[in-house]
């Protein structure tokens, strides 16, 4: 069977300053760009062969501003603690520090980290789907 791919696009007013977040500090690859197509720059980033990608967008001349809320929430479920506690390093290396949740369910198994947008990913230190108690 044949997964398909998701797509998560999202509108910035800078691709220069969401770069260093999403490659650098959680290590996505870049997987295309665009400039100017119809009045539009973008960048795809993601794991290469993985079935999901993340997409951001800049309108010429237009402004979007920062996230509405502090739940816009993108999870990362690392299940290996050594692979979340080497994620959460290199997120720090990178000079991204963790921000208190929202929500604090997030702040029992993960930690939170704030895009330049105002945007949140939790890095969360456990499997999907979660185990049932």
């Amino acid at each position: 069977m044949t997964l398909p791919t998701l797509r998560i696009a999202r509108p910035t007013d800078s691709i220069a300053r969401l770069l260093p977040f999403y490659r650098d500090g959680l290590g996505l690859s870049v997987l295309g760009q665009f400039e100017d197509h119809a009045g539009f720059d973008g960048i795809m980033l993601g794991q290469p062969g993985a079935p999901f990608h993340l997409e951001f967008t800049h309108q010429r001349s237009h402004t979007v501003g920062r996230a509405p809320t502090q739940d816009n929430l993108l999870i990362w479920y690392l299940p290996q603690h050594e692979t979340w506690q080497a994620a959460v390093a290199r997120m720090r290396r990178q000079g991204f520090e963790p921000v208190p949740s929202r929500n604090p369910y997030w702040d029992a198994s993960g930690c939170t980290f704030e895009d330049p947008d105002g945007y949140r990913v939790v890095l969360q230190c456990g499997q999907w789907p979660p185990a049932v108690s």
